[in-house]
C-alpha cells in the first residue's frame, strides 16, 4: 500500500466537478479491457484526487449524465465505480454513483441482473451497493 500526496489545488476542482463525457468514455474502457485491478497505477495521483468528487455528486446528476449511454456503457460504469470507491478519497457508500446507474437500468426496465449483483458483493465492501440505503 502506497501513500500518496495531497494537493489542497485540486481540494477545489473536487467540489466543482462535473461529469465529462470523456472521463466516462475512459472509465467505461478500463472495464472492456479487463483493467479494474490497475485503476490506481490507469489513473494519476493527479487525477485520482481531481475525479474523487464524482463520486458525491447526486444521483440526479448520474441519472442526467449517464441517460444516453447504452445499457452496456451504464453496466461497465458500475463496475468501474465499485472497484475505483477503494481509491484514497473515492469512498460513497449510500452516494455510490452505483445506485445512480443502477436506477438508470431499472428506469428502463433492464435492471441489475443477478450476475451484476453477485460481481458488485465480490467486489466491494459498500453495503448499500448496488440498490443503495433501504430507507
Amino acid at each position: 500500500m502506497s501513500i500518496g500526496s495531497w494537493n489542497p489545488d485540486l481540494e477545489q476542482s473536487q467540489t466543482n466537478i462535473t461529469i465529462n463525457n470523456d472521463d466516462l468514455l475512459r472509465f467505461i474502457d478500463f472495464s472492456e479491457d479487463e483493467q479494474l485491478d490497475e485503476v490506481a497505477t490507469l489513473l494519476s495521483q493527479d487525477e485520482q484526487q481531481r475525479l474523487a468528487g464524482l463520486m458525491s455528486l447526486t444521483k440526479e446528476q448520474w441519472i442526467a449524465a449517464a441517460d444516453k449511454l447504452s445499457d452496456n456503457q451504464i453496466i461497465h460504469l458500475m463496475r468501474f465505480f465499485t472497484v475505483a470507491e477503494k481509491l484514497p478519497g473515492w469512498e460513497a457508500e449510500g452516494k455510490s454513483p452505483v445506485i445512480g446507474l443502477g436506477k438508470i437500468l431499472k428506469k428502463r426496465g433492464t435492471g441489475i441482473n443477478r450476475d451484476l449483483v453477485l460481481w458488485i458483493k465480490a467486489n466491494s465492501d459498500n453495503q448499500y451497493l448496488p440498490h443503495g440505503p433501504l430507507l
